[in-house]
């Protein structure tokens, strides 16, 4: 007699937060998943809502809190029946805990993925870049994982101009511009992170790899997004 398969887990993704960024994350889930039909995909569903107020105002303190409308998304993402949840989107992980203790459900963290990886990508390396937004950088969302992974980080901070000139770049991918000149300063900015001594750069926005790729680094480059989904793929395929 044959075995059921085991039950694969529902898998909630917060979403919206920018919309492309989202299509990227399951684009790569799909991608990775090597499935050869329809059913041996990730079991997977995600509020793609956007209306949730500017993390980098929120975080800030300039702007009106987003948590309540990220838990929102949350719970109706439980409601829906999702056993697991992840977001995609940074920033938005400094309401994870809020998330957590609304929904009391798993959530695999985009983060602490994205610092496994650069792990993997550099052995040896005690320096990781973050191309990551201001809201990131002043909720201190990457200092404890990378210090248990004895990494020192570079940031946006340690290169001249390195917070406006990044989220200029996100702000003009949010709004659908991926052309040669965002992919430029993108380039120069990840070259400057690692000038400044990035042994491993992390894309730690959702937007950044929409324009950069390994090819645009002169030392290892994470995509936190291709982490966090061969994550959601290990989780969710049939095995």
């Amino acid at each position: 007699m044959s075995r059921a398969a085991p039950r694969r887990p529902l898998i909630g993704v917060l979403g919206g937060m920018g919309p492309a960024a989202t299509v990227d994350l399951y684009a790569k889930v799909v991608a990775l998943a090597g499935a050869r039909r329809d059913q041996d995909h990730v079991r997977l569903i995600v509020d793609g809502d956007p209306e949730v107020p500017d993390r980098q105002a929120a975080i800030a303190g300039t702007g009106e809190s987003a948590g309540p409308a990220i838990v929102a998304k949350a719970l109706r993402l439980k409601a829906a029946g999702a056993e697991v949840l992840a977001m995609a989107c940074h920033a938005a992980h400094a309401y994870r805990r809020d998330v957590e203790e609304a929904t009391g459900l798993p959530f695999v963290s985009l983060v602490d993925v994205a610092v496994e990886a650069a792990v993997r990508a550099a052995p040896g390396a005690r320096t990781a870049g973050l191309l990551a937004t201001p809201a990131t950088l002043d909720a201190r969302l990457y200092e404890d994982a990378a210090a248990a992974a004895g990494l020192r980080l570079v940031t946006p901070d340690h290169v001249a101009d390195g917070r406006r000139r990044l989220m200029d770049l996100v702000w003009r991918v949010k709004a659908g511009d991926s052309g040669p000149g965002v992919r430029s300063g993108m380039a120069a900015l990840a070259s400057e992170l690692a000038a400044a001594g990035a042994e491993v750069l992390v894309a730690a926005c959702t937007e950044v790899p929409l324009v950069l790729t390994q090819a645009d680094a002169s030392v290892p480059l994470v995509d936190a997004t291709a982490a966090l989904a061969e994550r959601l793929v290990a989780l969710g395929s049939r095995g």
